[in-house]
């Protein structure tokens, strides 16, 4: 597995991007995944394939967008995106090392060299482990195979905060695509 990062937050330009629609937000990321010949494949649980939505709705998706995986269950994140069962039980479903195992699963499954991977508890509760509602982990495979993790931690109901996760992980990948020195 790639070594893991933990993901750099860009307050300026990731600010102004999380002020757009998810569809404006895909639409920007198709272009550059598009301009980069390269595709982006979705792990999604606690968004409910909400990301794939929205890159659906860009245009010239299938030029940029090659599958997506919603895994909500610990059996599911396992047998679709190779999530080890020992990481599930000691880390849980909501950790870094989860999203991990599902970014880089979602890439080794579908063959894609770009992933998003999101994980996490939108409410209204938590989880068992104490775990606030409103955790999220994101995961995401680079073209180069950095794999980049971050928590973020958002307010509101559950709509709110998958809107905010989806947000947030589209808008991350572009900041790290656009910041990238090496265009494949």
């Amino acid at each position: 597995m790639p070594n893991n990062e933990d993901l750099p937050f860009d307050d300026g330009r990731l600010s102004e991007l999380l002020n757009k629609d998810p569809i404006e937000l895909a639409g920007m990321l198709g272009e550059i995944l598009v301009a980069r010949k390269l595709r982006v494949t979705t792990a999604e649980s606690c968004t409910g394939g909400n990301i794939a939505k929205s890159l659906c709705a860009a245009q010239n998706t299938p030029e940029f967008y090659g599958c997506g995986f919603v895994s909500f269950t610990d059996e599911a994140k396992h047998r679709l995106l190779h999530v080890r069962n020992e990481t599930l039980e000691t880390w849980t479903a909501v950790s870094q090392q989860t999203a991990m195992e599902m970014a880089t699963g979602a890439c080794e499954v579908s063959k894609e060299p770009v992933s998003i991977a999101v994980t996490g508890y939108a409410g209204p509760d938590g989880g068992e482990d104490g775990t606030p509602a409103g955790t999220v982990w994101f995961g995401w495979v680079l073209p180069e195979g950095r794999v980049l993790t971050i928590r973020r931690q958002f307010e509101g109901d559950p709509q709110a905060v998958l809107e905010q996760a989806v947000k947030f992980a589209l808008g991350q990948l572009i900041v790290q695509l656009e910041n990238a020195t090496t265009v494949e």
